[in-house]
């Protein structure tokens, strides 16, 4: 049955009834998001902490000093003057 048809065949139903399903639907969909809405924003967390990291790959691999900046920690960036 196509989306056409099934509004058709609600459009035919007295209201009671197509609040009725519109309620139920909008449960199912409910439940849906609850069971996949939380895995998949994990899976786009890690996602985005993976690219990250390998953002910063080239970094590390160089060896190089990544302290650089830490001796500007001591210093008081709202110095009057």
């Amino acid at each position: 049955m196509t989306q056409t048809q099934i509004l058709e065949q609600i459009g035919q139903l007295p209201i009671r009834d197509r609040l009725d399903i519109i309620e139920g639907t909008l449960r199912l969909i409910r439940q849906d998001l609850r069971r996949t809405g939380k895995p998949r924003r994990q899976q786009e967390r890690k996602a985005q902490l993976a690219a990250a990291a390998r953002a910063l790959l080239p970094d590390y691999a160089a060896g190089g000093e990544l302290t650089a900046f830490t001796a500007l920690d001591r210093e008081d960036v709202h110095a009057e003057g």
